[in-house]
């Protein structure tokens, strides 16, 4: 079980001024990056927010580093200044790094899996989850960590690498893991059909899986199966579309 590091130990700077909430008021669960570095510091995000932007304290209320540690930002139950108009109501969590093109680390999937738990917890009830571009004119939290986000985020079947949760899937399948892979397949510009990301794996699933490989220049002929060869073409696609 990872642990929030307090505001204390990593040197936070004492804030401007607070305003708290209580858990009534807390409906939502609110994904970000920080779009720099995966090696910032908690600490020059908030010198960043309260010095650059003059806000009062860091803007989120936890950060998630890419080893997986949890470190505590304004905290459960302290407005947050990530997002208009839901700080009020949005606990807003941020991955540390830039997510447009890659996914973050397992470890910092893993942590966000578990804090979303952990909200969840303390609330008593499933908050909704957001990704900062469902709230506000904004492209964070990148591409592939939204795609991850909307397909993977409060479901225990989750496989946070990506690439793994879709190795083994067939025609025929069904579930969240399809719903990921169709994500990812949209997200590259491949037509899924009608039914769109569905969580079905159909004939159209399969079309596009087999244009996903042959874009990368896949020789193989089949689309209704991923192997880990089609995984890894499929997450390119998805990588490239982003650039």
């Amino acid at each position: 079980m990872p642990a929030i590091i307090p505001r204390a130990s990593w040197g936070a700077r004492a804030p401007r001024s607070r305003a708290t909430v209580n858990w009534t008021q807390r409906t939502e669960f609110v994904v970000h990056h920080s779009e720099g570095p995966a090696t910032q510091t908690p600490k020059a995000i908030q010198n960043f927010h309260m010095d650059s932007r003059g806000w009062a304290d860091l803007g989120y209320n936890f950060l998630i580093s890419a080893d997986g540690r949890i470190y505590e930002g304004r905290g459960w139950l302290v407005v947050g200044a990530h997002a208009p108009n839901h700080n009020t109501s949005g606990i807003g969590v941020c991955l540390i790094g830039s997510y447009t093109k890659t996914l973050p680390t397992a470890a910092a999937l893993e942590s966000l899996q578990w804090l979303y738990a952990e909200a969840n917890r303390r609330k008593g009830s499933a908050l909704r989850i957001r990704r900062h571009r469902d709230v506000t004119s904004t492209d964070c939290p990148g591409g592939a960590l939204a795609s991850w986000v909307s397909a993977n985020l409060g479901k225990t079947s989750s496989t946070p690498t990506g690439e793994g949760d879709m190795v083994g899937l067939k025609q025929g399948d069904s579930g969240e893991r399809v719903k990921f892979l169709q994500e990812l397949l949209r997200a590259g510009g491949h037509d899924l059909g009608p039914a769109g990301i569905d969580g079905e794996y159909g004939p159209a699933t399969s079309r596009a899986v087999l244009a996903a490989r042959k874009a990368e220049g896949s020789k193989q002929d089949f689309g209704d199966r991923i192997t880990g060869a089609a995984a890894k073409q499929i997450l390119s696609q998805f990588i490239k579309s982003h650039l």
